[in-house]
């Protein structure tokens, strides 16, 4: 099965909504794992909008699945990642002030910088990740970089999914190959939902892991989480 990392950065967004912890944020991380998560993704960002840095040190000591920080390597982000040495870190482009991930990396104009990054990880033993979209030569230069995955950019192909299925994904299917052929392990995510999460996962040849959150924590409102978890997962059981 390919698998399913929660991102819990809503729940997050909910409690500071009001202070206080409501909810509470490592409670809904214990229960993801408990309904048959495969990990827990969180995303810090210098404004603490929504997952503060608090709440990565608490996490750590709670998550026994796949912990996973993604972030912008800003100084601050990387001695972060490098003191609680998560399972895996996902490195993505965007600025602080970004509303959300909404480009992958250009790797050639970022290359020495993600090199030494991904190095600093490395010496930690924490398998890396960079967001990427699907363009063949970029995928083929982030083997440069030493990363041991990237994480394909799917909002284009959630965006052209309910128009056309097939030509949404050709793309995808396209970088998923490219990758496989250097050795690079794929992740997916960005606004995979129930409507076009099975199709994705049954066409992308050597896809590992996905991490959705917005989607997710969504139809946990209309359906329960545990159930939502139960109904994500069964997408992602393929054959």
């Amino acid at each position: 099965m390919i698998r399913l990392s929660v991102n819990i950065n809503k729940i997050a967004t909910l409690r500071n909504a009001r202070g206080g912890n409501v909810p509470n944020l490592l409670h809904v991380a214990a229960d993801c794992e408990r309904f048959g998560a495969h990990g827990i993704t969180v995303h810090p960002r210098p404004d603490e909008r929504h997952i503060r840095y608090a709440d990565v040190y608490d996490l750590k000591k709670l998550v026994t699945t796949e912990f996973n920080i993604e972030g912008y390597p800003s100084k601050q982000f990387i001695d972060l990642v490098l003191e609680i040495v998560p399972e895996q870190v996902t490195l993505v482009p965007d600025p602080p002030e970004a509303l959300t991930s909404s480009a992958g990396w250009k790797v050639d104009a970022n290359l020495a910088f993600l090199k030494d990054t991904i190095s600093l990880f490395h010496s930690k033993n924490i398998r890396t990740s960079i967001f990427i979209e699907t363009e063949i030569s970029n995928i083929y230069k982030a083997l440069e970089t030493g990363t041991d995955r990237i994480e394909l950019y799917t909002e284009p192909y959630a965006a052209n999914y309910p128009a056309d299925k097939q030509k949404a994904i050709a793309d995808f299917i396209q970088a998923a190959i490219a990758a496989q052929k250097v050795g690079l392990e794929i992740n997916a995510g960005h606004d995979l939902s129930l409507e076009n999460l099975k199709y994705f996962a049954e066409n992308i040849p050597g896809l590992l892991e996905v991490s959705i959150g917005h989607a997710l924590i969504s139809d946990a409102l209309y359906f329960g989480l545990e159930n939502t978890i139960q109904m994500y997962l069964r997408q992602l059981k393929i054959g």
